[in-house]
């Protein structure tokens, strides 16, 4: 195989492109197909920094690990990250070029970022035996065909075949693979190959009638029906809405080693950014995770963390209207353990000076930790290695807030720079050794660092020390490796498509493109 390629669509957002996409790169590698991902474009506020200090989306780097290959830029070259319903953040190859309304960017701009997003894939495809590129939405948004860089457009531009998933869960799968077809122009047509079906739950002998005249109607087989798997906890766009108030992260809640459970809540602050930084909590055993937007739902949790953020003035806002501010100072007051990430930690701050991302101003903190923050224009992209509580922490920056700490304890020993107090006690660093890194005061802790509780040494040690403040007579367990988890989801994706789908004319369609000689779905065709 040599520059193989599919697309892998959906119906809907939401359908399962990211895990399909995921689980076909690690059924390829493990086949000894050196195989990379790829999205032109993506919106999603989960993004990581790969090791040449770019940010992509965080499922495209959970792609690549699938994949067992590093992340780079060249996998996501077009990221948005949402400010608000009209307007993002574009960044471009792992950058931000600045900030577009919805409507600038579906104009000239995005046409402009065509051939940029092309030399990625076509790069990718001369360095890989396969590219398995994602779709974004569904490629039937006929109002956005005209600018697409994502789906169909580059379908079209690179030949590939494209692959539509449809989330049988949620029902009306027929139609959405009849309809999502019927809609395209035939030139796209003509590269539609067929259709999966995602997160079936039953007898699948019931659904093959269905199949059968779905490929009467269209002329299209169906490539595999694959079941509904629970607790994969696997990293996609937004899979987290702001209705999700309640909800338990799903991952592998197991019985605790001590005497109690340890529960966290999170604060699902608008615009929550990397929400996966707690799958690592949730993945202990023993821990209970949960979302929350009330204030009353942080009485029995042991510990709250306030999550990053695209819009830290607003979610200061957003606390204060809800009553969770207030919650928050009684906990600190009470010492009862509270934990800001990134922009929860500058919500914890004392004051926020934003002329950059909502352009507010000055806006007071809540004030639980002696931190001050200057929002810069150039954002902080980086992946740190330091120490904290005896153990190795590894994690990735990504922030335009720059934080100035006027006292505490520092939270982290930062490997890339040392520490240098001014005459008002502040802290900030350069490259001459060992940096402080976040904020600690009493039960309250604070950091920019994403992911650091991925390193296992340091999660249980942090989750020993809630456990005290909290009194519980909770142990985490001393075996629990959070990469090892993550590989074990990885390859039970791999085993979903081959166990379930045609693994034989899914290679087919990779290495040879698509088939000829498929028919065209007028609409409103049955």
């Amino acid at each position: 195989m040599s520059g193989g390629g599919l697309l892998v669509a959906g119906t809907t957002s939401d359908a399962g492109k990211s895990v399909v996409t995921a689980g076909i790169c690690r059924w390829l590698v493990r086949r000894g197909v050196k195989v990379a991902p790829f999205k032109g474009q993506n919106m999603s506020l989960n993004s990581f920094v790969t090791r040449e200090g770019a940010e992509i989306g965080r499922a495209q780097a959970m792609q690549a690990q699938a994949a067992r290959v590093e992340p780079t830029a060249l996998m996501n070259p077009v990221l948005l990250k949402p400010g608000g319903d009209r307007s993002s953040q574009v960044v471009l190859m792992g950058k931000p070029i600045g900030e577009m309304s919805a409507k600038g960017y579906h104009g000239n701009r995005q046409r402009e970022l065509f051939e940029p997003v092309m030399a990625c894939l076509e790069e990718l495809r001369g360095t890989y035996d396969a590219v398995i590129c994602e779709g974004a939405g569904s490629p039937a948004e006929i109002n956005l065909r005209r600018t697409d860089i994502v789906n169909m457009g580059i379908a079209r531009a690179a030949r590939l075949p494209v692959l539509v998933v449809g989330d049988i869960d949620r029902g009306g799968v027929f139609a959405q693979f009849f309809g999502t077809t019927a809609l395209l122009a035939p030139e796209d047509q003509a590269l539609v190959a067929g259709y999966l079906v995602n997160k079936f739950r039953g007898d699948v002998t019931l659904l093959e009638p269905g199949l059968d005249m779905l490929h009467a109607l269209t002329g299209r087989r169906t490539f595999g029906v694959l079941p509904y798997a629970h607790g994969l906890g696997i990293d996609e766009e937004d899979g987290l809405r702001v209705s999700l108030r309640g909800a338990v992260r799903e991952s592998v809640v197991a019985p605790p080693v001590g005497e109690d459970v340890l529960r966290v809540a999170v604060c699902a602050v608008p615009l929550m950014s990397n929400f996966t930084d707690v799958d690592a909590l949730a993945a202990e055993p023993g821990v209970v995770v949960r979302f929350v937007d009330r204030p009353e739902e942080l009485a029995d949790a042991d510990l709250v963390v306030v999550p990053g953020t695209r819009g830290t003035v607003k979610a200061l806002a957003w606390l204060r209207e809800r009553g969770l501010a207030q919650a928050l100072v009684r906990r600190a007051a009470e010492g009862r353990p509270v934990l800001g990430i990134c922009g929860g930690y500058q919500a914890l701050g004392e004051r926020i000076e934003d002329d950059v991302e909502s352009k507010a101003g000055e806006v007071e903190g809540l004030g639980l930790l002696p931190v001050r923050v200057r929002f810069a224009r150039e954002k902080t992209l980086a992946r740190p290695v330091g120490e904290a509580l005896g153990e190795r922490v590894e994690g990735y920056e990504i922030h335009h807030g720059v934080a100035e700490v006027l006292g505490g304890e520092r939270f982290i020993s930062d490997d890339r720079g040392s520490s240098i107090s001014d005459d008002r006690g502040s802290s900030t660093s350069d490259d001459r050794g060992p940096g402080p890194e976040g904020c600690r005061v009493g039960s309250v802790w604070g950091t920019h660092w994403h992911g650091s509780l991925e390193s296992d040494g340091f999660r249980r040690a942090f989750l020993r020390e809630v456990a005290a403040q909290a009194g519980r007579r909770f142990v985490p367990a001393p075996d629990t490796s959070f990469g090892a988890l993550r590989e074990e989801q990885l390859d039970r994706l791999g085993d979903l498509i081959e166990e379930h789908a045609d693994t034989d004319a899914l290679l087919r369609l990779i290495e040879q493109g698509p088939p000829a000689g498929l028919p065209f779905v007028p609409p409103g065709a049955p």
